[in-house]
């Protein structure tokens, strides 16, 4: 049989040959380093017979499909492990996830990190072992059999789902064998470099009235630097946690009281301030009209629009005088009441409403962490009014202005993915031919490359979502804009054409950060709290030597104050190393130290948080200078 391979050339094999006989064809040296293959598109066992005109592509560790294989792996020598260390742990389930993979278990009690220390060690033993890894397939009822036979309750329930009659794939290394669709490496010994990082609790199938599991999370790479790399990166984001910086920058906190909720102290909110005032003015200057709307709505308003249904669970609910309301968990809503106020013609759209709006959702509590998950968050939402053959001038005006603001916080690489129809959702065929083709035809007159996230569309339009990579190579979704032909509709909108008929508009959601709690934790951790001059909650702090400059200090913090810095001055009876270092600690970008020359000279003398020192200024020079830092995104 005649096999093609990725270069356009073909290798002739005898019939039943597999993958792994098509390695060995080409050389030794590929047969000792591949690990799968992709045949016809999917990824494969080595042990795939082949087909007459199959085309296949050999993956070793350097392959872009390496790691998700080599980590399906290294999830299955982690549950062998585990059982060996502990033969009383059932397994349960060990899908890959990004950076890594997990596994489930049902154990008497929860793993320790000293377990996973003996748990790794094991783990090393048995990839040391070369254990072949095979492929085996059954028979359904023998599959269950077997797994409740050797007291695997948990597998034996999963296997029970599957039709009678249907046959099914078990991985085997040694003795130990798990359900599994595969591939997998052909042994043990191609798991090298791995780590076991954590240790959780889980429930059965996700469902918290189910039976507690014990997880254990691992990452696994094709290398040993690659291993070495992440934990890097690891213990870098570790260090900038942004809320571990919120508390010992004093930025914000979180209680019981209010989960999911966020209490800003002065400094956090400083920030806050300065990012909602920069979309303001972007908004402004790109005509965007700035609206404000009631926290708490009708509920017929929401059964109305189409929340109520696919998004009861997930709204906080009241009522009074026999009427339910929902506090609003999104701003579409009620900005089309603000358009159905007035009767609008063709000639006022694009109308544009901007709001800066605080919504409520219902998270679960487990799913709750930082600035970056919360149930109450305020978006920088806008809804763009317009008429069907506006909306890819909209997009693509839309789009530039994405750029230009990620550009001016300091965000130069944007990853955009377009989410086409999901299954469930509201609206016609052809109305969602239009508003895909809309953002396709938008994105391909940028230039722009995108991939494409099928089923992933809001329920009443598609929608392009872009995505920030920070200094640590992490991706965060933050804008997105949607085309909704839908809810317009839905909630009686409409204008007036130049036929002199009703219409209506199409709605555009937009947003630009997302959730500003969010966007402000992704700028902690960009920076690791050492913000931008022009971002800083205190960006100057004045301290005085000894008492007799108290009141000098006190005239250039005001004169600071009144030309528009955020400034302290500290007059704390500490030496003036002492107080250079607490505030380089907090990362302010400029000290500015004062002693007797000082104050006879109107001068200051100034130092960084990096630790230089940029001499002594006149106050009026120093402050053109810091005006000139402001005006401009450093």
């Amino acid at each position: 049989m005649n096999i093609q391979l990725p270069d356009g050339s073909t290798r002739t094999l005898n019939d039943g040959a597999t993958a792994f006989d098509l390695a060995m064809d080409i050389g030794e040296g590929l047969a000792r380093a591949v690990i799968a293959a992709k045949v016809n598109g999917d990824v494969v066992d080595l042990s795939y017979a082949l087909s007459d005109g199959d085309s296949v592509a050999l993956i070793t560790e350097k392959s872009d499909e390496a790691l998700e294989v080599i980590r399906h792996s290294t999830a299955h020598l982690l549950a062998m492990a585990v059982q060996e260390v502990f033969p009383a742990a059932q397994v349960t389930i060990g899908p890959v996830i990004e950076d890594g993979f997990y596994y489930d278990f049902a154990f008497e009690r929860a793993f320790t990190p000293d377990d996973l220390k003996v748990i790794e060690k094991k783990m090393k033993e048995i990839a040391k072992r070369k254990l072949p890894i095979v492929r085996e397939v059954w028979q359904r009822d023998d599959a269950i059999a077997h797994f409740e036979n050797i007291g695997e309750k948990y597998k034996a329930l999963l296997i029970g789902r599957i039709p009678e009659g249907e046959e099914v794939s078990i991985y085997k290394q040694g003795e130990w064998g798990d359900l599994c669709r595969g591939p997998h490496v052909p042994n043990t010994s191609k798991l090298k470099h791995f780590k076991l990082m954590k240790v959780s609790g889980a429930y059965w199938e996700g469902n918290a009235e189910n039976e507690q599991l014990h997880r254990i999370y691992g990452t696994a790479w094709s290398s040993k630097d690659d291993l070495k790399a992440y934990l890097h990166r690891l213990e870098e984001a570790e260090k900038r946690d942004h809320r571990k910086l919120a508390k010992q920058l004093d930025l914000f906190h979180l209680q019981e009281e209010a989960p999911g909720m966020i209490f800003w102290h002065p400094k956090g909110w400083n920030i806050w301030q300065v990012v909602e005032n920069e979309i303001r003015s972007i908004m402004r200057d790109n005509g965007y009209q700035e609206i404000k709307t009631p926290q708490v709505v009708d509920r017929k308003l929401w059964e109305k629009s189409g929340h109520w249904e696919k998004f009861r669970e997930d709204m906080f609910t009241t009522s009074t005088e026999n009427r339910e309301y929902a506090i609003k968990p999104m701003n579409c809503p009620c900005h089309i009441q603000v358009f159905n106020q007035n009767l609008h013609s063709y000639r006022d759209l694009p109308l544009r409403l901007a709001e800066f709006g605080s919504c409520h959702r219902n998270e679960p509590s487990g799913t709750l962490h930082g600035l970056m998950r919360l149930r109450n968050f305020v978006q920088d939402d806008a809804h763009i009014f317009c008429a069907e053959e506006q909306i890819q001038d909209e997009v693509g005006t839309f789009i530039d202005l994405v750029y230009e603001t990620y550009k001016k916080f300091g965000f130069e690489e944007v990853i955009i993915f377009l989410s086409d129809r999901p299954e469930k959702r509201v609206g016609t065929d052809e109305q969602w031919d239009k508003a895909e083709s809309s953002l396709h035809e938008a994105l391909k007159s940028k230039g722009i490359e995108y991939g494409l996230n099928p089923g992933e569309g809001a329920f009443y339009g598609p929608k392009i979502e872009f995505s920030l990579k920070d200094c640590l190579g992490r991706v965060w979704q933050c804008g997105t804009i949607q085309v909704d032909f839908s809810m317009p509709g839905r909630l009686d909108a409409e204008y007036i054409g130049a036929d002199d008929k009703k219409h209506v508009p199409v709605m555009l959601h937009r947003a630009i950060l997302g959730s500003l709690e969010r966007f402000i934790g992704i700028l902690i951790e960009e920076h690791a709290g050492k913000f931008p001059f022009w971002l800083a909650p205190t960006q100057v702090v004045v301290c005085n030597i000894s008492d007799s400059q108290s009141n000098y200090v006190q005239e250039i913090t005001e004169k600071m104050r009144l030309a528009g810095f955020r400034v302290e001055s500290d007059l704390r009876n500490e030496k003036v190393g002492y107080k250079v270092r607490a505030h380089t600690l907090q990362r302010v970008p400029f000290i500015l130290v004062v002693g007797e020359r000082e104050k006879e000279e109107n001068t200051v003398s100034v130092r960084t948080r990096s630790g230089d020192n940029l001499g002594v200024q006149s106050v009026d020079s120093w402050i053109a200078e810091m005006q000139n830092m402001k005006n401009q995104y450093l």
